[in-house]
């Protein structure tokens, strides 16, 4: 089977998109020897890099964001070209915009099925927080529209992936009639404990012997609920000074506001690394870390709390997000509601319990289940159903 993944979610910077579909690659190449892939991402130049079985087609873009690396993949024609070249069995889109019509369009012309990977929740991440610029009316009414354009949209795939049984629901209830459920992975090879309990990364980042470091790694932005974090660590640093120091790994249009705590807190206790684009450096840091602290409240995909947990640290959060079925603890002690004291609050009783203990059965549980190959099984499954179902009418 050729398999063909379509996105502009694509930065050279890393995010979760693109180390799922490199982590699929590498499965490719590992344990699946009657496959091909084929991968169409917007880059800076349009080239071909090509391995025994994969090819990746950067096809020259505008930059949506400097800090992200994030491109807009305008050319259509371009992609068309290339679909027709490949021709493969089965496309998988990840793009809710311009990308996703047009890989249904070629995939109906060609008579090659597609599905549809739903990362994003974008009409809650984008909407939910603009009562105060359109109305509480005029956000009903973008919600309105925003959850038809998703019905239209994902109705058009053949499957619609999607990785929370929660989110999963909210799409059926939206009138989506093709969700499947599926795993995310986590590369255990990689993110693991280590037996230093990083010490000496700790000491790098200038981390006091008795603070415990809490991390944070994602964009900084809106929709991650990242000025949420910072006001939370003000709270925490008030009420109990030079106890906690925060890491956070990441850039994005809040680089403001954290530069702003740095320079409330002197630098002392917040320490900001840009980008970590090496897997084992950032798997050193969550090994490093007490507590991930995962603010996002829309947030679907969720590799970095898998991660921290495979490296055996526990995730705090807030409830009401849709990565329940990856939270290996319990979460009696995540906020209960989005306000930085709230999350303050949940920091501090998550805290004075049994960190270790909790992260090292959170590790156990991700070890055993949430391998990126067990994940990939099931996916080429849904795959594999997909194309022997396809009848080439278009219809999902």
């Amino acid at each position: 089977m050729k398999i063909c993944d379509l996105t502009q979610f694509y930065s050279p910077l890393s995010g979760g998109v693109k180390r799922y579909i490199h982590e699929k690659i590498a499965y490719i190449g590992k344990h699946s020897p009657d496959d091909e892939h084929v991968l169409i991402v917007p880059g800076p130049k349009t080239h071909i890099t090509s391995n025994a079985r994969s090819r990746i087609y950067s096809i020259h873009s505008p930059l949506l964001s400097r800090t992200s690396r994030y491109r807009a993949l305008l050319n259509l024609r371009a992609v068309e070209e290339i679909l027709e070249r490949e021709s493969p069995d089965i496309i998988e889109s990840s793009d809710p915009y311009q990308i996703g019509w047009k890989a249904i369009a070629v995939g109906r012309s060609l008579k090659i099925p597609v599905v549809g990977f739903y990362h994003s929740h974008f009409p809650e991440a984008y909407l939910r927080g603009s009562t105060k610029f359109l109305g509480r009316r005029g956000t009903d009414r973008a919600m309105t529209l925003s959850r038809a354009y998703v019905r239209k949209l994902y109705n058009r795939f053949h499957a619609t992936l999607v990785p929370s049984e929660k989110l999963a629901g909210v799409l059926s209830e939206w009138g989506v009639r093709n969700v499947r459920v599926v795993r995310l992975g986590v590369n255990t090879d990689v993110f693991k404990p280590m037996s230093d309990d990083g010490k000496a990364t700790r000491a790098s980042l200038g981390v006091g012997r008795n603070q415990k470091l809490l991390l944070y790694v994602g964009r900084l932005a809106r929709e991650k609920n990242t000025q949420t974090l910072f006001r939370t660590f003000e709270v925490l640093q008030r009420r109990r000074p030079d106890e906690f120091h925060m890491l956070v790994i990441g850039d994005g249009p809040q680089r403001k506001e954290l530069r702003q705590l740095q320079s409330r807190s002197c630098g002392k206790d917040v320490s900001w690394i840009q980008y970590c684009t090496d897997s084992a450096d950032l798997a050193r840091y969550y090994c490093a870390a007490n507590l991930l602290v995962h603010p996002g409240v829309q947030e679907t995909f969720g590799l970095v709390a898998l991660e921290s947990q495979a490296c055996g640290t526990p995730v705090m959060g807030i409830r009401g997000s849709y990565m329940d079925r990856i939270i290996f603890h319990a979460q009696e002690s995540w906020a209960r509601q989005n306000t930085a004291v709230a999350l303050a609050d949940a920091i501090e009783a998550l805290s004075i319990q049994k960190l270790q203990k909790l992260g090292s059965a959170a590790a156990r549980r991700a070890g055993a289940d949430y391998t990126w190959p067990r994940v990939f099984e099931q996916i080429f499954c849904i795959y594999h159903e997909v194309c022997s179902g396809y009848t080439g009418d278009g219809n999902g």
